[in-house]
């Protein structure tokens, strides 16, 4: 007998609610989408910040819940046998004992605490941007080194220094879908994938759980870190509050779910050891399935802990990767997009904005010869993390001439994001405990035009394979682990075989040598820029 289930994918920018079957397959039957606010610098006062709203977060879950259950009339809440959550990951949500925020959270983005890194581990003889005995420490413990600005210890750190009377009100330190979790069942936890993501987790065989060792050396209340728990796992129940705003009933289980790191993968079916996927949705990243922890300090690469507690996701992320086709929607194509709408108000719906835009590149940059007759785009466009970490990186255009038209640059754009996938990919393929496989799955809101993945396939020079709905495979990897919670599915190994690709992309070999090199220009731009960007920047 099929069950029915809601899943909760919470990105940067909105939440997509999709209530789901489990029988045969993993199948959506209805979904909705809310939007809410990333607040950046000069909205909060604050350089190099990024905060959300909680209860812009838990508005938008209450509604699009109720949405949904309007789209899909015949299945009713005292049908859900369960909810779950995908989530941007790497948050810092700091809570009173009712559950209550002290204060705003923090985005992953923000990268205010420069100067508590620097106290914290960047000083003295570094390696990798940190003190070489903390470093060690470090892998020793965790398998993974917290050098950079925008880790959730430092945002941490930063208002410890500077909100002391916010600190002094603080009981849990949570993450986005912990706090979700917590108002929607009163529970304070935190599952091993987002532990591990605040890189105070120890991952030694036998000691899985909060690291005193590493907590004491960068400074942490261990009395602030909730109770552990698997991603698969029953966490809690829905209470009669929180049922009466979501529209559900009272008692409805709760599951852990995941992070988006962790659980896009899986609802990609990039789950077997070897599989990797490309994400690309506000952020990006690669992501390859390993059993054992390996670590690239100087790429800030790392196997990550993820929702199959045998296996690891060896990550490197881009910070800004389809943000910058909404940047290129404001800024590039909004009056082309006017005209191709007939005149359509485009923001009053994003998803279907974003449809339409890929309808429009379908059209216009296909014209466009590969390589954008010589433009190069950066996708830096609030810093970068992977395969190198600099808060100062910026997007640019270059070799722009008089002839180059809006066309050429908006493939540029599509075609920089590739490039910085490629450059990723290639580090990953470097380590030789990593094998990547020789076809990539791809997913998130870029998978949805053809011609981004055929120039994804193009730069990478392999077969690309995307599934049904790219952009909701987070909500499907949610469902997943209420599968595996329920008895349904054995194991998260197993989901493949629910997830079919539905279209695959074949490499043009004639566009490699002009990808490979503008591919060796792209590279060079940091390089060479690298001292601009702290002049301007830093």
């Amino acid at each position: 007998m099929a069950k029915y289930v809601i899943t909760y994918d919470i990105g940067t920018t909105g939440i997509k609610t999709c209530l789901i079957e489990i029988g045969n397959e993993i199948k959506i039957l209805g979904s909705a989408s809310l939007g809410y606010k990333l607040y950046v610098d000069d909205e909060i006062g604050v350089k190099g910040g990024a905060e959300q709203n909680a209860d812009e977060w838990w508005t938008a879950m209450c509604v699009t819940t109720k949405t949904v259950f309007e789209k899909v009339p015949y299945i009713k809440k005292d049908q859900i046998d369960g909810i779950s959550f995908c989530s941007q990951m790497q948050g810092l949500v700091l809570v009173d004992e009712n559950g209550s925020c002290v204060r705003n959270p923090m985005s992953y983005m923000d990268q205010r605490a420069r100067e508590e890194l620097k106290q914290g581990i960047a000083h003295g003889f570094k390696i990798a941007g940190a003190e070489v005995t903390k470093l060690l420490k470090y892998l020793k413990y965790t398998g993974a080194v917290s050098s950079s600005v925008k880790d959730p210890i430092w945002k941490y750190k930063w208002v410890e220094a500077h909100e002391p009377e916010n600190f002094k009100r603080v009981y849990k330190w949570l993450d986005v879908k912990e706090y979700l979790i917590c108002r929607a069942s009163g529970e304070f936890v935190m599952t091993e994938d987002s532990a591990f993501a605040t890189l105070l987790y120890d991952t030694r065989k036998g000691h899985e759980g909060w690291c005193k060792p590493i907590c004491d050396m960068v400074g942490i209340d261990m009395k602030h870190l909730p109770e552990i728990k698997k991603c698969t796992e029953k966490v809690g129940e829905i209470t009669e509050t929180a049922a009466i705003e979501l529209g559900l009933a009272p008692g409805t289980a709760v599951f852990g779910g995941g992070g988006d790191a962790s659980l896009i993968g899986v609802g990609a079916g990039a789950v077997a050891l070897g599989d990797t996927h490309i994400y690309s949705g506000t952020s990006g990243w690669v992501g390859t399935v390993v059993d054992r922890q390996v670590v690239d300090a100087g790429a800030m690469m790392a196997a990550i802990v993820g929702a199959d507690p045998n296996k690891y996701n060896y990550f490197g992320e881009l910070e800004t990767s389809n943000k910058c086709v909404e940047w290129v929607r404001d800024h590039l194509a909004l009056d082309d997009i006017g005209v191709y709408l007939k005149h359509k108000n485009v923001s009053d719906s994003l998803e279907e904005f974003s449809i339409n835009l890929y309808d429009y590149m379908e059209n216009v940059i296909d014209q466009i010869p590969a390589g954008s007759n010589g433009t190069i785009f950066t996708p830096w466009l609030h810093g970068n993390r992977c395969p190198f970490e600099d808060p100062n990186a910026a997007g640019m255009f270059f070799n722009i001439k008089i002839e180059t038209g809006k066309t050429e640059m908006i493939r540029a754009v599509v075609e920089g994001i590739c490039f910085h996938m490629r450059w990723m990919l290639e580090r990953q393929d470097k380590k030789k405990e990593v094998s990547i496989s020789n076809v990539i799955r791809f997913c998130g809101g870029g998978a949805l035009g053809a011609v981004t993945c055929q120039i994804l396939s193009d730069i990478l020079q392999r077969d690309i394979e995307v599934v049904d709905s790219p952009q909701n495979v987070g909500a499907v990897g949610a469902a997943a682990c209420i599968a595996v919670g329920l008895g349904l599915i054995p194991d998260l190994e197993h989901v493949k075989s629910f997830i079919p690709a539905k279209h695959i992309y074949h490499p043009n070999k004639k566009n490699k040598a002009v990808y490979d090199r503008n591919f060796t220009v792209f590279q060079n731009l940091y390089r060479d820029n690298k001292k601009n960007f702290a002049i301007l920047n830093g």
